[in-house]
């Protein structure tokens, strides 16, 4: 039945992407010639790589399979070369820029503009070291987000005020990344839920809490193949 109805096997795909099933995702869309499967598998693939740093030329590829003037592909062109700089995955000359211009040139689209806003923020932040403008961008895409009832989004943008916030007001700063954590538990988003338990259990004294958090989020990390996350919970 699913592959009869590509409502339910875009459904089906989306949910599975979400749980860190990329690959079961990508099988189930493998023989699905839709212009909205192809624009799922790129998503899948760009999202993938980020997590496991795998071959980014299949996430090319998807790409490139799309309009590449499309906001879409702008969008994932830029998040691949953010994970490139971010990774130290051989870096472009170009990527920093490549970046900047994909994120903002998808703001313009309404399905992107908030995930968009963010990743502008971001691209503030850890590229060009300017605490300054990346709070503004994540004020305004979590003002986006709530008003879209975006809990994914709103997600990222609290953990990243919250890591901004920990170090004028510890309190604070836990609260948020407490926040972000929890809506990622509700949300089913397993890679996004381990990478919060770590970062919080990074703001935690030692204790049973922060084992808890340490120890979850390794096992989803060796489950699912999360290359940095592993590497990063290997050097607590």
């Amino acid at each position: 039945m699913v592959a009869n109805d590509p409502y339910i096997l875009l459904a089906a795909a989306r949910r599975l992407h979400r749980a860190g099933e990329w690959d079961t995702a990508l099988a189930l869309l493998a023989s699905q010639p839709d212009a909205d499967v192809a624009e799922l598998r790129a998503q899948i693939l760009v999202d993938r790589h980020w997590w496991r740093l795998d071959d980014p030329s299949l996430a090319q590829a998807a790409i490139d399979v799309l309009d590449t003037a499309s906001p879409l592909a702008l969008y994932l062109g830029a998040q691949l070369a953010y994970t490139r700089i971010l990774f130290r995955r051989d870096p472009l000359a170009d990527d920093a820029q490549t970046a900047g211009t994909g994120f903002h040139a998808a703001t313009h689209d309404k399905s992107l503009r908030g995930w968009a806003t963010f990743w502008l923020g971001v691209v503030a932040d850890n590229v060009h070291h300017d605490p300054v403008a990346a709070q503004a961008r994540y004020a305004e895409a979590l003002d986006l987000c709530r008003k879209e009832g975006d809990l994914l989004l709103e997600s990222y943008v609290v953990r990243h005020l919250g890591g901004q916030a920990i170090e004028r007001d510890h309190s604070q700063g836990e609260i948020l990344l407490r926040r972000s954590l929890h809506l990622r538990s509700a949300l089913g988003v397993r890679p996004q839920v381990a990478a919060a338990q770590a970062t919080l259990a990074g703001e935690l004294p030692e204790g049973p809490e922060r084992e808890m958090l340490l120890e979850a989020a390794a096992a989803t990390a060796d489950e699912l193949g999360l290359t940095w996350l592993l590497d990063a919970l290997s050097d607590r």
